[in-house]
């Protein structure tokens, strides 16, 4: 930089550094540039390379080629953003497993190095750098220890002195086996992904909180009816489970392996009045009115809702039932869905949630009719709704908002000025409201951020 740069305050920044020549060692102080990106370290004397190399964590290549390494630090590992590491013509015979952890990794140098004919051989197959860190990774020894038991978050203490209705909710997404692969969870090891590994964890998971009712995603047909289904009902539940759309154009052999949303409640404290099908093509389809996104962009997507209108009975209230057993058997409607996942639809996961907000209102209006039939005006309100699902969205989503604030205005970014306006409005709640998309529920979080951070980590 010029004297004027520096006098002015200004900072260099070289997220590349090379040092060749005859080096043997390093200096400590490197380990402290943690704004590398890039590191050349090729053709020199280096005969170890320290553990303090991972603390380069920005680092995306690394050219150790050509020194006189023998090992490597296993927490070369932990450098989990590399992209390039070169390594060849060292004298390495062995590699630690921990670099099946790299699963970005794109390109590994390994030629001019006596490994043995096992890691050789994989390393030569096409596509051979993957195929060498999968096998590293599912022969890495793991031993971490078990997570403690997450704790019920007591938000508010019912009045116990009167008769009152207590339950709990589990809300999860299973993650359909044909989703779990290495090419999307590049992470995590071959024989975790496995669904007879993973199916047995998800129910130790369900059993562990024992939850009265259970709201689950990405379960797969076969699964509901031969497992989760069996499973459940043994511990005292039953449930209600609905494909996405696209399993009606399948033969059944493909049937049983589509994905869809799953009811589970405690047959002791709740019965099944009535299952609703919430699915946003074909609303999509008849709120089209002649405009192509929703019939190219809405229309498109399979995802689904699912409701299940229940009935309490006795067993679920707490200090003693109602005097009156006519007030035991009070409605509640329960409802989980999964949103379309991709990012660049946000119009498509914010119109389906306002085609489930619609839905869920007729539903709760007819159901308000059918409990309290001498009501004139049906209040959605009057039924108490629980709404659970994958969303597919983050909090300052116009999903999110939309729920939470009971609007969106129409202009709102994630509509992507697609000019949806007009076929939308059937949708709202208020149809005559120029300025905002309104749904009818008094809504209210389950959580906080401040009780629960948020978190999104794929």
């Amino acid at each position: 930089m010029s004297a004027e740069d520096i006098n002015a305050g200004k900072r260099s920044y070289w997220p590349e550094l090379e040092i060749t020549g005859t080096i043997r060692n390093l200096s400590p102080e490197l380990w402290k540039l943690q704004h590398l990106t890039s590191l050349y370290l090729n053709d020199n004397n280096l005969s170890r390379i320290p553990p303090e190399i991972c603390r380069l964590e920005h680092l995306t290549y690394l050219d150790l080629s050509s020194n006189k390494l023998r090992s490597l630090p296993a927490e070369l590992g932990d450098m989990i953003i590399l992209r390039e590491l070169l390594l060849n013509n060292n004298y390495l015979r062995v590699l630690p497993y921990e670099l099946g952890k790299l699963f970005q990794l794109q390109n590994l140098g390994l030629k001019g190095n006596p490994l043995s004919a096992e890691i050789l051989s994989i390393y030569s197959e096409p596509n051979g750098t993957q195929k060498l860190l999968t096998y590293m990774l599912d022969h890495l020894t793991v031993n971490c220890p078990q997570p403690e038991p997450r704790q019920w978050v007591v938000l508010e203490q019912p009045d116990r002195s009167k008769p009152i209705a207590v339950f709990t909710v589990m809300c999860y997404n299973v993650l359909c086996d044909k989703y779990a692969t290495r090419q999307i969870y590049g992470y995590c090891p071959s024989w975790a992904l496995n669904w007879e590994y993973r199916r047995k964890g998800i129910m130790d998971e369900i059993r562990q909180y024992a939850a009265d009712i259970l709201s689950l995603q990405e379960v797969e047909t076969d699964q509901f009816f031969n497992f989760f289904l069996p499973e459940l009902q043994r511990d005292g539940y039953d449930g209600i489970f609905s494909p996405k759309s696209r399993a009606k154009t399948m033969g059944e052999t493909e049937r049983k392996f589509v994905d869809g949303c799953a009811i589970f409640y405690r047959t002791s404290k709740f019965s099944l009045v009535k299952k609703h099908l919430v699915e946003f093509n074909q609303l999509a389809m008849a709120n089209a009115e002649g405009s192509d996104n929703m019939l190219n962009r809405v229309m498109t997507k399979d995802n689904i809702g699912l409701a299940a209108l229940l009935e309490t009975k006795e067993a679920i209230f707490d200090n003693g039932a109602p005097a009156d057993p006519a007030a035991a058997r009070q409605p509640i409607l329960i409802c989980t869905a999964h949103m379309h996942w991709d990012p660049e639809f946000c119009d498509v996961k914010l119109i389906q949630t306002m085609m489930l907000m619609s839905e869920l209102k007729t539903i709760a209006e007819e159901s308000s009719h059918s409990f309290r039939p001498g009501s004139h005006a049906p209040d959605v309100n009057s039924i108490p709704t629980l709404l659970c699902g994958d969303l597919n969205s983050l909090p300052d989503s116009g999903v999110v908002e939309f729920l939470r604030a009971g609007r969106v205005v129409t202009t709102h970014a994630d509509f992507k000025d697609l000019c949806y306006s007009t076929v939308l409005r059937k949708l709202s709640s208020a149809e005559k409201s120029g300025d905002d998309f309104t749904h009818s529920f008094k809504l209210e979080r389950a959580y906080d951020n401040e009780v629960m951070p948020y978190t999104n980590y794929t």
